[in-house]
């Protein structure tokens, strides 16, 4: 039975499609309405954590290099994070609000996992895009610049963060495109399949979930 459940075959591919639109979908709507809006915003950094929980069971190579990867993708997230919290020298002056739970040095510790998914994701719709491993990391990087556009004006609405002035740094979004190409290229270096039936699904998801938030 525990086996079955666990299977990344082709019928828990579907439920797993299924929950994620459904997960995303009440996330809209949940955070559209005010009577719902605190505890959609309460429940945000565990959609992302069952998020990250399917998405990356269905790695096809789940081998040391893919968890390597993973380990040091939300590390190294995380800890980019304190250090433009802290400093303000990398993305600019601001701030976590409450929105993203429990926070270790001032910063959410979902964060790392953040990262990590949507470097992943992005990773693998870039290699459906390029043979070359330059504009591999180049379009990884440039697709999660976009998704950060995207993200910024919902993040603000409902505090995961908040910038420090009245306008997003432009700054912000040339550190997100290097801090990202670095990790594209760290992505890209291991090698393991890099294979999973989910991972476009879910961009796909993602960037009709913050375009429905900025449209609401």
């Amino acid at each position: 039975m525990l086996k079955q459940l666990l299977s990344t075959g082709r019928q828990n591919q579907r439920l797993a499609f299924a929950l994620l639109i459904a997960m995303h979908t009440a996330g809209v709507l949940g955070l559209y309405f005010e009577e719902s809006r605190s505890l959609f915003q309460l429940l945000t950094p565990f959609n992302l954590l069952l998020t990250a929980a399917i998405i990356f069971h269905f790695e096809d190579d789940k081998s040391t290099k893919y968890f390597l990867f993973l380990i040091f993708t939300m590390l190294f997230g995380f800890f980019i994070e304190v250090l433009g919290v802290k400093t303000g020298a990398i993305f600019g002056e601001y701030a976590y609000g409450p929105t993203l739970g429990f926070k270790l040095f001032e910063v959410p510790l979902i964060i790392g996992i953040n990262w990590a998914i949507l470097i992943y994701i992005t990773g693998i719709a870039s290699n459906k895009l390029s043979n070359n491993f330059w504009l591999r990391c180049t379009l990884g990087a440039a697709m999660m610049v976009v998704i950060d556009l995207l993200i910024e004006p919902v993040a603000i609405r409902f505090d995961f963060w908040q910038w420090t002035g009245a306008d997003i740094p432009i700054q912000n979004y040339i550190s997100w495109f290097l801090v990202a190409f670095l990790l594209h290229f760290v992505f890209q270096k291991l090698d393991f399949s890099k294979n999973n039936p989910l991972a476009i699904k879910l961009l796909i998801i993602e960037v009709a979930f913050f375009i429905s938030l900025n449209l609401i």
